[in-house]
């Protein structure tokens, strides 16, 4: 049997390898402590269940959810973003329901490129970027994120040869996996550059409300208010605990917008109506909830830090998102793998390596901080274990 060469690409992945390590552990009796992956453990708002729970029971809900019965998602889509940013948003041309961000940021791709084009994406990056590009026969050139440049790119050392095959730039901030924030500044210079590239600025932004210590994070759009080239990404499923509903949106430049429904409308229909009006209630309701997550991870954040230092393993203390983002002690710094699959194999401890986010994340592990301090506190000293 005979496959897309496409799949090629797609075979080679560390987070599949992680998962056999884990399975690995588990069936030697480990006791699991999983901080690779970053889904969150805490619940969804009642008020957002009850929402839902009211729809199961409205058979009008039940059928088929086509592009104009998300009319009401797209307008509570709309004002939440004209609150939150300042942004005027028509919820007909500028907005696209999706079943969570990933199925955006995986089919525009499909959208924009023809076969052999370049995609410029964030080394390193969130894996699905990469994906999206693959499987429309594009060419990824990765843009190296260094701590000494604050984890940004550095958008003057893309070659011209590139620029001139590019179609597209994909950013995100509050970066995954660094938890590196970018300034206005740097989202209008990367503005700029796209206009004068013809370039699609295409901008991540699944931790929009998940900062700390009175950091504001930027919406591309801020820097691109008349949505010249810009398209955004948000889900619902950081910020209200909802990553199993799978429910997100594009906001941005119509054309793109228009584009993406194409793709969308030939791939799926929308998830269920009952899911929406949950993520309505979500975004129109009160926000009580999403301040609590917020200070949860940050009490987290403290706690597995204060952990770590003890140990004497000297990680930064991030300004946003619900990673850590460390620098691996010495003996380890060129495997990343190998730390991470010796680790969860000998402590039970899962956290993901800085290589499966490409190149430039080799040196580094990322923990997701998905359990209670007091689980977390375990975990690290696990860790100062395995490290001897």
């Amino acid at each position: 049997m005979q496959f897309a060469h496409r799949l090629t690409s797609l075979r080679s992945n560390v987070f599949a390898d992680m998962d056999q390590a884990k399975a690995r552990a588990r069936a030697a009796g480990r006791d699991l402590i999983d901080l690779s992956l970053g889904s969150s453990d805490l619940p969804t708002s009642s008020h957002v269940l009850e929402a839902i729970a009211q729809s199961l029971r409205d058979p009008t809900t039940h059928g088929y959810l086509l592009f104009h019965g998300t009319q009401a998602f797209r307008q509570a889509a709309a004002q939440w973003y004209t609150q939150r940013f300042g942004i005027l948003v028509d919820p007909e041309t500028e907005v696209l329901q999706l079943i969570g961000s990933q199925e955006g940021t995986a089919h525009l791709p499909l959208a924009v490129l023809n076969p052999g084009d370049f995609a410029l994406l964030l080394d390193p990056g969130y894996p699905s970027h990469a994906g999206g590009v693959y499987l429309a026969n594009g060419q990824i050139y990765p843009m190296p994120l260094l701590a000494k440049n604050s984890f940004l790119p550095m958008l003057e050392d893309i070659p011209a040869p590139v620029l001139a095959q590019a179609r597209m730039m994909v950013l995100s901030y509050p970066h995954n996996p660094t938890t590196a924030v970018a300034p206005l500044a740097f989202f209008q210079k990367a503005v700029a550059f796209c206009q004068q590239h013809d370039l699609v600025l295409v901008h991540d932004f699944p931790y929009a409300d998940l900062t700390f210590d009175g950091i504001t994070p930027c919406s591309v759009l801020q820097a691109d208010p008349a949505k010249t080239v810009s398209i955004e990404f948000f889900t619902l499923s950081k910020s209200y605990n909802m990553g199993g509903f799978r429910v997100g949106y594009a906001i941005g430049n119509p054309e793109l917008i228009r584009a993406l429904r194409q793709v969308k409308a030939a791939v799926d229909f929308n998830q269920y109506r009952g899911i929406l009006n949950g993520a309505i209630t979500a975004l129109t309701g009160s926000q009580e909830g999403v301040k609590a997550v917020i200070a949860t991870f940050r009490q987290r954040r403290d706690a597995f830090i204060q952990a770590m230092h003890q140990i004497g393993w000297q990680v930064p203390t991030p300004s946003a998102t619900m990673y850590i983002w460390a620098k691996l002690p010495d003996q380890w710094a060129s495997d990343s793998i190998g730390f991470c699959t010796q680790l969860v194999e000998a402590t039970g401890v899962a956290v993901s390596p800085g290589a499966g986010f490409g190149k430039s994340g080799e040196g580094y592990v990322r923990f997701a901080l998905v359990h209670d301090p007091a689980l977390l506190e375990i975990a690290v000293d696990r860790i100062a274990k395995f490290l001897g």
